[in-house]
């Protein structure tokens, strides 16, 4: 019994020095070159590192060159199997209007390796709240917004289900 609860003690103290000195910034650095690939430039932004988290300050995100959000703030939060990922106040582009809404309040993204083709995916804004998924494996992506009149631009695109609308699409 003693063996065990030393492998296990051991075990947890290995797990925890991997995330306190996971090089957080040296990850993020890596994801910008992987979005460079498909031309989606993230600059301007303020990195700080905590024990479990990666936070990213005021960035503006450029697609083929042209400027199409600002966000207050990133924070990535990690535990090697669990990690979320919070946006508050993403601005978007005005030319973006007929397409999305101008200002998202907050979002965030879910991941866990318990089930590792599924994204939980969470925001809130001017057309009320949204949850949903999108699943990597089958590419498509599912959001249900509840019952708001404020859907505007949005509500072309959505089916009405229920209570509320749902948007669908392949990526």
């Amino acid at each position: 019994m003693q063996m065990v609860k030393k492998t296990a003690i051991a075990l947890l103290v290995l797990w925890f020095a991997v995330i306190v000195m996971m090089p957080k910034q040296e990850l993020y650095y890596l994801l910008e070159q992987e979005l460079a690939k498909k031309d989606i430039k993230i600059s301007s932004e303020k990195i700080s590192e905590g024990w479990f988290s990666l936070s990213i300050k005021e960035p503006s995100v450029y697609v083929r060159g042209i400027k199409v959000a600002t966000i207050e703030e990133i924070d990535i939060f990690t535990l090697l199997f669990y990690t979320r990922t919070s946006l508050k106040g993403l601005l978007l582009d005005s030319s973006l209007e007929r397409f999305a809404p101008k200002e998202i309040e907050q979002a965030a993204l879910s991941y866990s390796v318990v089930a590792p083709f599924d994204v939980a995916i969470s925001g809130s804004g001017v057309f009320g709240e949204a949850k949903g998924a999108a699943n990597l494996k089958e590419n498509q992506l599912r959001l249900k917004f509840s019952e708001n009149k404020n859907l505007g631009m949005l509500r072309s695109g959505l089916k009405k289900e229920g209570e509320g609308w749902i948007y669908e699409t392949s990526f």
